[in-house]
């Protein structure tokens, strides 16, 4: 008896320690959110898609290298300190071919060509960090639209797929981005994860995708994007997301519109009334457009059904105007971030690096009206 009293205490104890082996995240809540410093702040989200959006001067720089190379860091930089941002979404790569920092596995998979020498994101990673801000890449976690990675990648383009070994190569790729990056990568914002046929969200392999995500960081930001305020969504995909993706359109009366109807048609508004998300750690998040529509040189397209008349530059170095008031931007971010959620604003970006004036003018003003009544609520 003394002997199985024994075995049987063994086999206790080790039960226990198995049981602690497993990943914390999945046994109890962390002492405090991933995404807490995001909380109450705003970032900024430029589309810089290799080899870039239209220029401000010249011809366009249609050469990987050349275009990485031109980039002017020193001056997006300063842009970027005018506009008081705590965070900065910059794109590694979309649907065009090509991505702004160097990738083997990209190379292996696909062949040469499709990553530059210079390693802008880090680059500008590094800058954001010195900062002392926080950095977060932007990644389609499919290349539905970007056939050059089809066949390294293994992309099904049969309808309904698991995507399987899409998911297996492409994670090797995410991976070696997120080592290298380390300590400068502070999370990611995955598009295109959607319940369309192309590779149903279904067959996402969650835990996959934060390993391979977190493999530099382990305090890594991460959202999954399935259209979210656009799709006339207001909770993420899954509860583990650390911040809603957010993706906005327009607003209308200082709140998110839901969906794409008209105002005349009837539409449903949203603003939060806390930090999370009901029930779970993600935090609230609104990603807006407020010059251009995303991408420099882009025009809103009729479906959108947008509140405010577009205009379109007339000179090539001008860059498309802010869509809503001084007022209006700051009732919202101030709305929104006064419960706790967090705000990136995605402004048009040259492919020299440079923000447009009018925009980084509005951002001031933001940074400013936010600041007094932030002072003044202290008193």
């Amino acid at each position: 008896m003394k002997i199985n009293t024994s075995i049987s205490c063994c086999f206790l104890i080790l039960g226990f320690f198995l049981m602690s082996a497993r990943p914390i995240r999945h046994r109890l809540a962390p002492d405090k959110p991933r995404a807490y410093w995001m909380k109450g702040k705003y970032g900024l989200m430029v589309h810089w898609l290799a080899p870039g959006p239209p220029s401000r001067k010249g011809a366009h720089v249609d050469d990987l290298n050349k275009a990485t190379t031109n980039f002017d860091i020193d001056g997006f930089m300063a842009d970027f300190d005018k506009t008081g941002a705590d965070w900065l979404i910059f794109t590694m790569g979309q649907n065009t071919g090509f991505y702004a920092s160097p990738n083997a596995v990209i190379d292996s998979l696909a062949g040469s060509g499709h990553t530059p020498r210079r390693d802008l994101a880090l680059d500008i990673a590094k800058a954001v960090k010195k900062r002392g801000k926080q950095f977060i890449a932007y990644l389609p976690c499919e290349v539905r639209a970007n056939k050059a990675m089809h066949q390294g990648f293994g992309w099904n383009t049969q309808p309904g797929t698991d995507q399987a070994e899409f998911q297996k190569k492409y994670l090797k790729a995410i991976r070696e981005w997120a080592i290298k990056f380390g300590p400068n990568l502070d999370g990611w914002w995955f598009d295109g994860c959607y319940t369309w046929d192309a590779f149903p969200n279904k067959y996402m392999q969650w835990e996959d995708w934060y390993a391979a995500s977190r493999a530099g960081n382990k305090n890594a930001v991460i959202t999954f994007n399935d259209g979210s305020f656009c799709a006339n969504s207001t909770k993420p995909i899954i509860n583990s997301q650390d911040y809603l993706s957010g993706e906005v359109e327009v607003l209308i009366d200082g709140k998110i519109r839901l969906g794409r109807k008209a105002k005349a048609d009837g539409i449903s508004l949203f603003m939060p009334k806390g930090a999370y998300v009901d029930g779970t750690q993600c935090l609230y998040h609104a990603l807006l457009p407020i010059d251009a529509c995303w991408e420099h040189g882009t025009p809103w397209d009729p479906s959108q059904k947008v509140p405010f008349t577009p205009v379109m530059p007339k000179a090539q170095d001008e860059m498309e105007t802010p869509v809503y008031t001084d007022k209006e931007l700051i009732k919202f971010v101030a709305n929104f971030t006064k419960v706790g959620g967090a705000v990136t604003l995605n402004a048009g970006i040259f492919q020299e690096g440079r923000l447009g004036p009018k925009t980084i003018k509005q951002l001031k003003i933001l940074r400013e009206s936010l600041k007094k009544e932030q002072s003044e609520g202290v008193r």
